[in-house]
């Protein structure tokens, strides 16, 4: 069940409550990065879609996103 307010990267978790915990954008919230970067809120989308992303809440209680690392052949 879908509504208006679910976000298509974070689900029902609200896009400014979760943080990259990787990389250049560390950090920064999700809605952050979709409003300054869109081209990487685009490549978070893809990511997810390929199943290498997940979102975990910490014991701060903050939900940090994550990207699985891919092996290096």
């Amino acid at each position: 069940m879908s509504t208006d307010l679910e976000s298509p990267l974070t689900g029902i978790i609200a896009e400014e409550n979760v943080v990259i915990d990787f990389g250049e954008h560390e950090g920064k919230s999700v809605f952050e990065i979709q409003v300054t970067q869109p081209i990487y809120y685009k490549f978070l989308l893809q990511e997810k879609e390929k199943g290498n992303f997940y979102i975990r809440r910490s014991k701060d209680k903050i939900f940090r996103l994550y990207i699985h690392d891919t092996p290096i052949n």
